[in-house]
């Protein structure tokens, strides 16, 4: 079933075929441990500014025991947490924003249209809609879980002044 306004058809797409592993999205995500919200990535294309990618919900996720006791839902945040990294990889591996690290530096227009529980696989799809390198980059994301939506919004991304942030051993 098609959604209006979706970014891309599922009849494009081959799960199957993974572009990206966790190994592969690590190379250019920073996020490690409970907060990497990707399993992989199925669909990366530069030209079309078009990024595809999944989470495997496991019964283990940090958020389950919490997050409601008796009926784990996925976080809202962690949803557009998801779409941040699969937006944040499109952007690294295709140098659209020319930045060591892409941080968080918005979210507009984001609903929630459905639940994210353990045994899920949401699929979540990126659309970039404007990019000034050094700047800013302009994303819009959809969330599905069996081809139904159920979150999207817009995103930008900025670039972290990594040299300047203290770290910590």
């Amino acid at each position: 079933m098609s959604v209006k306004n979706q970014i891309i058809d599922f009849g494009e797409l081959d799960f199957n075929h993974v572009v990206a592993d966790i190994d592969e999205i690590r190379k250019y995500n920073p996020q490690r441990f409970e907060f990497e919200q990707l399993t992989a990535i199925i669909f990366d294309d530069a030209e079309r500014g078009i990024c595809v990618g999944y989470k495997d919900i496991g019964p283990d996720e940090f958020w389950v025991r919490g997050h409601m006791p008796g009926m784990p839902l996925m976080p809202g945040v962690m949803m557009c947490e998801a779409a941040a990294q699969l937006c944040s990889y499109h952007t690294q591996r295709n140098d659209l924003l020319g930045a060591e690290v892409v941080g968080f530096g918005g979210l507009e227009e984001v609903r929630f249209r459905g639940v994210v529980q353990p045994g899920s696989r949401l699929v979540i799809m990126g659309e970039k809609v404007k990019a000034r390198p050094g700047a800013m980059i302009v994303s819009r994301f959809q969330g599905f879980v069996d081809e139904a939506m159920v979150v999207e919004g817009k995103l930008k991304g900025i670039p972290l002044p990594v040299g300047s942030i203290p770290t910590s051993a």
